[in-house]
Parts: C-alpha cells; sequence; structure tokens
C-alpha cells in the first residue's frame, strides 16, 4: 500500500503538466520553450504569485539560505508558470526558489511554461508540497477542503490525485472543525496530526475540548495518552450500583474495539457484547457527525 502511495506522488509534476507553445506576446523575455527543451529565462517582475498556495509559513532562514546559494550557484531547477492576461505569468510550483531569487537579487528565472488549469494548478502546487513535506497539518487540511469546495472533487478523488487514503483526506479535513487555537498550535508545531486527530473528538464538547488541549500541552502527552484523555473525557467511568447484582465487567478487547471506533469516527461508542453476540451503538450530537458517520461506513 506505501508502494502505491509512494508511486502517486511519485508520478512527477511532469506527469501533470501540458506543454503550452511559445506566446509572441513575449518579447521582453526569452521565448517559451516547446517540452522537452532547456527551460527560458524569465523576468522575475513579469511572475505573479500562486492564488492557490497553500503553505503560509516558509522559515526565514530556509529562505536566506537558499538565497545565498542562488546568488553563488544560480537555480538548479527551474520553476513551473504558466501565461496570465497583459503578457504576465502566474506561478504555479517553485514559489521557494521564486522568493529567494528575489532576496539574491536576480533579475530573471529559469522557467517552463505551460497551459495549465486552475484546478491543475492547485492540484500541482499541493502535490509539490506534499512532496517536499512543507505542509504542516492544518495547512493540507485547508488544501483539501478547498480541493472538494472550490473544484468538487470527492475525497476519493482527492486522495487519488495526492497519494493518501480517503481516510487520512477525511481527519485532516476534520482538523478544521477545532477551534482557531488549537489549529494555531498545530500550525506551530506545539500539536502533531496526531494530537489533532484525538481531540477532534471532543470539538462538540467546547469546555471538555479546551481542557483537554491545555492538559496536553502542560504535560506533554504523547498521542497515545492523548487519546486515552480524550476517551476518558468523552466516557467517564459510571459507578457501579450496588443494585446491579453480578455485574460482569467489560472486556478488555471490547472497550479497545469501542475506543478505536471512538477515535476513527469521532463520535461515543458502545458496544454490548454477549458471548460474540450483542450491537454497537453510535452516539452522534449533530447532523454533521451524522453524515460522517454514514459517510465512512458506506465507503467501507
Amino acid at each position: 500500500m506505501m508502494n502505491d502511495k509512494r508511486k502517486a506522488l511519485g508520478r512527477g509534476l511532469d506527469s501533470l503538466l501540458p506543454s503550452r507553445p511559445a506566446s509572441p506576446s513575449q518579447t521582453s523575455v526569452t521565448t517559451v520553450q516547446p517540452q522537452g527543451q532547456a527551460p527560458a529565462e524569465i523576468a522575475i517582475d513579469l511572475i505573479d504569485p500562486n492564488p492557490y498556495q497553500t503553505r503560509r509559513h516558509i522559515r526565514e532562514e530556509s529562505l536566506n539560505e537558499l538565497a545565498e546559494s542562488i546568488r553563488v550557484s544560480g537555480v538548479v531547477q527551474p520553476v513551473v508558470l504558466r501565461s496570465i492576461q497583459s503578457g504576465r505569468f502566474q506561478l504555479v510550483a517553485g514559489e521557494r526558489r521564486w522568493l529567494a531569487s528575489k532576496r539574491a537579487g536576480k533579475t530573471t528565472i529559469p522557467a517552463v511554461v505551460r497551459q495549465i488549469s486552475n484546478e491543475q494548478a492547485m492540484e500541482i502546487t499541493i502535490i509539490e508540497n506534499l512532496q517536499r513535506e512543507d505542509l504542516n497539518p492544518v495547512e493540507q487540511a485547508r488544501a483539501f477542503e478547498r480541493l472538494s469546495r472550490e473544484f468538487g472533487l470527492t475525497q476519493e478523488q482527492i486522495a487519488s490525485r495526492t497519494g493518501k487514503d480517503r481516510a487520512s483526506i477525511a481527519n485532516f479535513i476534520r482538523l478544521l472543525k477545532l477551534p482557531t487555537t488549537i489549529q494555531d498550535s498545530l500550525e506551530g508545531g506545539a500539536l502533531s496530526f496526531g494530537h489533532g486527530k484525538a481531540l477532534v473528538s471532543l470539538a462538540a464538547f467546547p469546555d471538555l475540548i479546551e481542557k483537554a488541549t491545555h492538559e496536553v500541552l502542560q504535560k506533554q502527552l504523547s498521542v497515545r495518552q492523548t487519546e486515552e484523555l480524550v476517551n476518558k473525557l468523552l466516557n467517564p467511568e459510571a459507578p457501579k450500583e450496588p443494585s446491579e447484582p453480578g455485574a460482569q465487567p467489560v472486556d478488555p478487547n471490547v472497550r479497545e474495539a469501542a475506543r478505536s471506533l471512538e477515535r476513527s469516527l469521532g463520535v461515543k461508542v458502545e458496544i454490548q457484547d454477549r458471548k460474540g453476540r450483542g450491537k454497537i451503538i453510535l452516539k452522534y450530537s449533530s447532523l454533521e457527525d451524522f453524515d460522517r458517520i454514514v459517510e465512512a461506513l458506506g465507503s467501507r
């Protein structure tokens, strides 16, 4: 399965980039090259930023290092552009190289110019960043949500195009249900994707999620410890009633199965088992939870 994912990401951007013929209006720059020939030197001041860029944060130290390398050795890998109005270009891939080139004082940058749709431009941007692992969990979540909202792609289609499985796409998008303060912690690196995935089960309970997040950050809990904390908050152990004659303890395997389902579905799960027979009860608190459960069960 992992090899299949790597193949999907490893298709290379070329598989998404149709070539574009030269534009006769580009008189101030080298003529746009056909596919397979050397990149053209494009004037940097003719290039506009990528409106589909999903990455928000670029480390200054990293950018300065790249700028110094470009100042000394030039740009090794060309950026990818597409033509827009008035003889200008729009960046598709290579934002760090473009920004670093400007910082290095370059007036042109090697580039390939391709005919690319809006959907392709966004897809290429996401895949480039995923290949470089440049996106934090919230940036990935916003990117996947935008592909769904603006271009009508299903989670299965997004998964196919980015090399991730559908469940991962769903889990990333669910992070956007988290309060802004927790999303900030995910973007800043104080919390990992695993932490966010566990905490999102408390998204419908503002007091509980605030309490849990505070404890996770203060005690530096691991993802596993966070999952256990969330489970305790979702399922506070009720005291055993004296009137319950011969109450049977819950099988540890059944309890762990319920916890696993809760982490996956983000709702409270109750499993009633008696000698291998019983029922699973899913307790949802909103129509959104209901729709997500139906979608998750229907896709398996």
